[in-house]
C-alpha cells in the first residue's frame, strides 16, 4: 500500500494554516475565546496561517497533474473540521501549522524528479558487471584496481585476488 505523507502533511498545513488565518473572525462572531497573541497581536497569526496556506498550495500546483488539487479540497475540509467541533483547540494551530509546513518543504526539497532519478543511476551491463558512475561522480572503482572507468574489471588479476 503506498503512503503519501507529503499528501497529508500539506492537507493539514492547509487546513491548519487556514483555521489560524481566520479564527479571530469566527473568534469574535461567536463569542469563542481567544488566546494572548491572537488578541494582542493579531498579524502573526494570521501571516503564519497565509504562510502555510500558500506553501501547501504551491505544493497542490506542484502536483496539479497527479491529482494535486485534492490537497486543497480535504484542507479545506480540515480547516472547517478543525474550526468547527474543535474550536478552542485551533488555538495549538499556532505549533502545528508552522510545523506541518516545515516538514512538507522538507520533504518536498528532498523529492527526485525522475529525469534527477535517471542521472544519478549507474548503469550495469550484465554480462561484464561493469559499473559506470555518473558524470558528475568519481569512479569508485578507479583507486582500488588502478583500472580506467569503463573498462572490464573481471579480467584485472589485480580485482580477482581481492
Amino acid at each position: 500500500m503506498v503512503f503519501d505523507i507529503l499528501f497529508l502533511l500539506a492537507v493539514v498545513a492547509l487546513g491548519w494554516g487556514f483555521a489560524l488565518a481566520t479564527y479571530r473572525l469566527f473568534a469574535y462572531r461567536y463569542a469563542w475565546p481567544m488566546g494572548e497573541l491572537q488578541s494582542d497581536t493579531p498579524l502573526v497569526p494570521v501571516l503564519l496561517g497565509l504562510f502555510a496556506m500558500v506553501i501547501a498550495i504551491l505544493f497542490a500546483a506542484a502536483r496539479s497533474e497527479h491529482g494535486g488539487w485534492w490537497i486543497v479540497a480535504a484542507g479545506l475540509l480540515w480547516a472547517f473540521f478543525w474550526l468547527g467541533f474543535m474550536r478552542v483547540g485551533s488555538q495549538i494551530s499556532l505549533f502545528l501549522a508552522p510545523l506541518a509546513t516545515l516538514l512538507l518543504v522538507l520533504g518536498w526539497i528532498g523529492i527526485r524528479t525522475p529525469q534527477d532519478l535517471a542521472n544519478m543511476t549507474r548503469r550495469m551491463t550484465y554480462g561484464t558487471e561493469t559499473v559506470r558512475p555518473a558524470a558528475s561522480e568519481p569512479d569508485p572503482f578507479a583507486r582500488r584496481t588502478g583500472t580506467p572507468p569503463g573498462t572490464g574489471r573481471r579480467e584485472d588479476p589485480e580485482f580477482i585476488r581481492r
